[in-house]
């Protein structure tokens, strides 16, 4: 291609990652004279921000990352235009703070605008509202297709679609059926805002809610605070309004464990340079390693700093005990924990603010959590067989419960709740769920508790073969698209390109993001959609285009 060529790029979903991906290519491009036509395809309102960030949703929705942590400042040829997240928005926001996803949508936003006018010139930047529903490369070009128009053609399509739409799993489908025959209330997490309007029916009402992870703590916020209750002084004063009795359940019954309450605190788990500089030598191991070996390396490489940090704050640890404790992970994640809910949930609050020695639990998903960014770096940035590939990915989706967990604020409000009585815990830990024309009867042992109104709050797995998104699907049925692992996500190459069925790149069409777990590591995470895959993605672009 000339340099003074022009390129034409299609967008389809534009959220977070969608502007990450926007700002490195023009980063990685701004010195040629080319020009780039951007069309952004997405049916939502808010470009860059997308439903999870939306400034239209309720507020009781908080991030998960303090303010301190939040490191995803513009880029150096936007800062003139607009300022880093903590200095542009008009709440006066503390370091500890975990500021509402709404308003760090609206800065999103506000930064896809800055970014508009930066690029002006050099790129061309269309946003049209209408979802992708099919794909055709021909000799001209990439054509996509929409309710029977047809946009085209283009020379680089990148799907950042997030989580598409997904096909209930058995259990969902089996009690939406039942829902709908006995008008019982089935309904999910998300939007918020429609929950929200929908539980100001369900006062006095039993709510259960399928899930005990970060959505559903979003869900209990909802409500009570939005539902005009206040918590003051570690008690809840009601409105009123409320559900009679919330049921949070899930298939192990622990709530997510609560991150460091201040920096200092989270200070205490720093890795040191030299344990990085290990961990980072372990994940080069990998490369060449079967699944098993695989996930003994990295845990060796866990061991010495998880013994150093429970040493300095004073909990009685071995090296046999993080030994083991790490073998059990490996094996069946979860099952080391054995107190009950509410108990676990105590002592995590005591553990994130330092008030008691942590367990090697706490610490091994601190230490996992600090090091994301080498992790991604050393499983995105190259390919690993696929089992050893599925192992890593298992591997971190269990630690989850440590490395992303919620503000302590959110987990001392729940445990308030259910010191009140409002939320019980009572039927967490995967109770029998049956079917009665009133409603889901949850049992656990000798508790049975029936509840006219069921919340779904599990996020879907990016399983491909559950996929129902129409643009999906029909590229896996063409062979565009294709598993990296059953159960798992796309089969995509370090830069982002797509691998067809017979596992070789598709030079012009990319995909990024969750939808390539397995692929890539980690890809939740919003510090993932300003990171290292979108530049690899703006470099391969470049290089094929300039």
């Amino acid at each position: 291609m000339s340099p003074n060529s022009s390129s034409r790029l299609a967008v389809i979903g534009f959220g977070p990652r969608g502007l990450g991906a926007l700002e490195a290519l023009y980063a990685e491009t701004r010195d040629h004279a080319t020009q780039v036509t951007v069309d952004i395809f997405d049916p939502f309102d808010w470009p860059a921000a997308g439903p999870n960030f939306a400034p239209d949703q309720s507020a009781h929705c908080i991030l998960n990352i303090p303010i301190r942590a939040l490191d995803i400042d513009p880029p150096s040829y936007l800062a003139d235009l607009i300022p880093p997240f903590a200095d542009w928005s008009s709440t006066p926001y503390q370091p500890d703070d975990f500021p509402p996803r709404s308003d760090l949508g609206a800065y999103l936003h506000a930064r896809f605008k800055a970014l508009c006018a930066a690029v002006e010139g050099r790129f061309e930047i269309t946003h049209t509202k209408t979802a992708i529903n099919g794909l055709t490369d021909t000799a001209t070009g990439w054509w996509l297709e929409a309710d029977g128009q047809q946009y085209g053609p283009y020379d680089e399509i990148l799907l950042a679609q997030g989580q598409p739409a997904t096909s209930p799993d058995p259990q969902r489908a089996r009690w939406a059926a039942y829902a709908a025959d006995h008008k019982l209330t089935l309904t999910s997490a998300y939007p918020a805002n429609g929950l929200l309007q929908a539980a100001r029916d369900w006062q006095g009402k039993t709510v259960a809610i399928r899930g005990l992870g970060l959505s559903t703590l979003d869900v209990v916020r909802l409500l009570t605070w939005g539902l005009g209750g206040q918590f003051e002084d570690g008690k809840y004063s009601p409105s009123g309004r409320e559900p009679h009795r919330i049921l949070p359940f899930s298939l192990d019954g622990m709530p997510p464990a609560a991150k460091p309450a201040t920096g200092a605190v989270d200070g205490q788990y720093d890795p040191t340079a030299e344990e990085t500089r290990a961990f980072v030598a372990a994940l080069n191991d990998t490369l060449s390693q079967q699944p098993d070996a695989a996930l003994q390396t990295v845990c060796a490489a866990l061991v010495a700093p998880a013994v150093r940090i429970l040493t300095a704050l004073g909990a009685a640890k071995t090296k046999v005990d993080v030994q083991r404790w790490l073998a059990a992970e490996r094996d069946a994640p979860g099952t080391q924990e054995d107190q009950p809910a509410t108990a676990a949930l105590k002592a995590a609050i005591e553990m994130a603010h330092g008030r008691v020695a942590p367990n090697v639990g706490y610490v091994i998903g601190q230490l996992w959590r600090k090091w994301q960014n080498p992790l991604r770096s050393g499983v995105n940035a190259v390919r690993h067989t696929p089992l050893t590939a599925a192992a890593l990915t298992g591997f971190d989706e269990g630690l989850k419960r440590y490395s992303y967990g919620p503000p302590v604020s959110a987990a001392e409000e729940l445990l308030t709740l259910i010191e009140c009585g409002l939320v019980s815990l009572c039927t967490a830990d995967d109770p029998a769920v049956l079917l009665e024309p009133t409603g889901w009867r949850l049992i656990e042992g000798e508790d049975g508790l029936l509840a006219p109104v069921m919340i779904d709050a599990v996020l879907a797995n990016p399983d491909l073969e559950q996929i129902s998104d129409p643009l999906i699907v029909t590229c896996m049925s063409e062979g565009r698209i294709r598993h990296i692992a059953d159960g798992l996500g796309a089969h995509t190459l370090p830069d982002g390109q797509l691998a067809n069925r017979e596992g070789v790149g598709q030079i012009g069409i990319s995909l990024l993001g969750r939808l390539a777990l397995g692929s890539v590591i980690a890809p939740d995470s919003l510090h993932d959609c300003f990171g290292s895959s979108t530049i690899r993605w703006a470099k391969g672009f470049a290089e094929r285009r300039f």
